[in-house]
């Protein structure tokens, strides 16, 4: 009703001069200054208005990931196309881990060495097992 007043007031207009013109009187001007709404429909058009704005947050929050993704993974194909990029890319995220005030920092170790560590040590457990079975 707010947003279509010009037309309404059009409308009034019309229905007036149907009425008034043969009586001899135009009226000159009408307009809509203050509309009341009840209460009810105040809060209904309120809860509309959040439920667009929540709607909205959402798409733009999606279409941050989505934008964040394709970064992510032109990044990934960036740093692939380099070996020695991902290691540079280590060592920069270490030293802005550095630069805050942290106590704890997460130092990740590769999963080859790992393995390798473990493959040494069953070795070296199966030759103490078959040390002490001879012995």
């Amino acid at each position: 009703m707010l947003s279509d007043r010009d037309v309404i007031s059009l409308q009034m207009q019309a229905t007036l001069d149907e009425t008034t013109i043969p009586w001899g009187v135009k009226v000159e001007r009408v307009e809509m200054k203050d509309v009341r709404l009840p209460y009810q429909l105040q809060r209904a058009m309120a809860a509309e208005a959040e439920a667009t704005r929540e709607a909205m947050a959402k798409i733009i929050a999606a279409e941050g990931e989505q934008n964040a993704s394709m970064a992510l993974a032109e990044a990934a194909d960036v740093i692939s196309m380099s070996p020695c990029a991902i290691q540079l890319r280590y060592l920069q995220t270490l030293n802005s881990i550095s630069s805050e005030k942290n106590n704890t920092i997460v130092f990740p170790f590769p999963m080859e060495m790992m393995s390798r560590f473990i493959k040494n040590q069953k070795k070296h457990v199966m030759k103490r097992m078959s040390a002490l079975k001879y012995s």
